[in-house]
Parts: C-alpha cells; sequence; structure tokens
C-alpha cells in the first residue's frame, strides 16, 4: 500500500469536519475543496469520483495506521488467534472518528458502490494475514481473508450500535468470532485425519489444490496451475 499524497491527505483532513453532517457526499466533497483551499482541478485529479474517492482513502488511512501499529507490536508471546483478534481490533481503534466510518457504511451498502465496499474489507483482511506473516500460496491464501472479511464486517457493524464503556461488548463479540472460526479450522483438521472423509473428498481436494493466491498475475484474483509457461 502505498502512502497518499499530501495533497489527499489535506482534502480528506478538511473532508472529516463535513461528514458526520452531510456524509460522504458531493456536498462534503465541494465543502472539503474549499476548505482545503486545494484548487478544483487537483482535488478532482486526486479524487475523480469525489467524496466516494475520499471514503476509500479514509478506509486506506485506517489501513496504514492498523498495520504501523502491529509492526510496532511485539506478538510473540500471543497465542496465533490472539494475534488475529489484536489486529481486528488495531483495525477498530484506527478509525478515530466512528461517524465517518458509519457514513461509509452506509455509502458502501448502496448498489453501486457494494464492490467497492467488498474490496476495502478483503484489503483489510489481507494487510491483516500479511502482517501477521501468512506464507499460504493455494486455496487457503483465499480461504483466510474470506473468513476474516466476515469477522471483521461484523465486528464492524456491531462496533458502530455498540454504546458499552470502553467498547467492551465489541471486543467480548469479537472473541466470539474468532472462536467461531477456530471451531472451523478444528473441524477440517478432523477431516483431514479421517481416512474416510478424505477419500471422499480427495477429487475436489485434488481440484482445490491447484488454486493459487495472486503471484505472477497480479492483475487477476488468483490463477490455476498450469506447465505451460504461456499461461
Amino acid at each position: 500500500m502505498t502512502n497518499p499524497s499530501p495533497e489527499l491527505d489535506q482534502l480528506l483532513d478538511a473532508a472529516l469536519s463535513h461528514v458526520a453532517f452531510e456524509g460522504w457526499t458531493p456536498t462534503t466533497f465541494t465543502e472539503a475543496v474549499a476548505d482545503s483551499g486545494l484548487d478544483l482541478a487537483v482535488a478532482q485529479a486526486l479524487c475523480p469520483r469525489g467524496a466516494v474517492d475520499l471514503a476509500i482513502a479514509y478506509h486506506h488511512r485506517g489501513d496504514r495506521a492498523m498495520r504501523a501499529r502491529l509492526h510496532a507490536t511485539d506478538l510473540s508471546p500471543m497465542r496465533y488467534r490472539d494475534r488475529v483478534a489484536f489486529a481486528v481490533r488495531a483495525r477498530l481503534e484506527a478509525a478515530e472518528d466512528r461517524e465517518a466510518v458509519r457514513r461509509g457504511t452506509t455509502l458502501f451498502a448502496l448498489p453501486h458502490h457494494a464492490a467497492d465496499g467488498a474490496r476495502l474489507i478483503w484489503g483489510t483482511a489481507d494487510h491483516i494475514w500479511t502482517a501477521l506473516g501468512d506464507t499460504s500460496d493455494d486455496v487457503n491464501w483465499y480461504t483466510k481473508r474470506a473468513t476474516l472479511s466476515g469477522v471483521y464486517g461484523s465486528t464492524v457493524l456491531f462496533w458502530l450500535g455498540d454504546q458499552s464503556e470502553d467498547h467492551s461488548a465489541t471486543w467480548a463479540f469479537l472473541e466470539r468470532r474468532i472462536d467461531n472460526v477456530m471451531q472451523i479450522e478444528k473441524v477440517k483438521a478432523q477431516v483431514r485425519g479421517n481416512k474416510f472423509l478424505s477419500g471422499l473428498l480427495a477429487g475436489p481436494t485434488a481440484l482445490l489444490g491447484r488454486i493459487k493466491a495472486p503471484g505472477a498475475r497480479p492483475d487477476m484474483p488468483g490463477r490455476w496451475s498450469n506447465t505451460d509457461p504461456s499461461a
């Protein structure tokens, strides 16, 4: 993830004072341009879709803050599941403006922006797994990110409505979701250890085994193994 230009940060900072009242809307974008002092042409070049791109920039800012905190924290004493929970919590705590997140959730729930919202959540999950040292390069690369996207997304929605002191209810909710994921992993391990089930699933498992994580072709969401060098 590259760092944004100073101008984009300037524009985003100016927008945040308006988001609580106007949402991530054209009005917010217009006010942000005026408050930031940037030329309109520069602002439009930075955010061709106006406030939508500002909302995306705000999400990316939170991802960067989370990654910085993870890199600055010694996670080695933690169990792996606790590292994941810590990372999700760090991401939520990086969102200093809860109303901006609420408005963003509303924006990306709209059908014509849903794909952007899904990419942002997936990206956050990917940043977490990468920061935690995930080295999977097969179908597990996808399942880990898909599962964590679900955990993160549901926790965000719970957090937005949480009125408990220090968001204690949210952190308890997060722990329960992580426990659910660990139960799924336990079942998967039991299936792998069962000769009958392993044999029954040999065909699908072999097929899934051909799926590879993005690598040589970063423009594609994965690829199939193939000995053909032109593939």
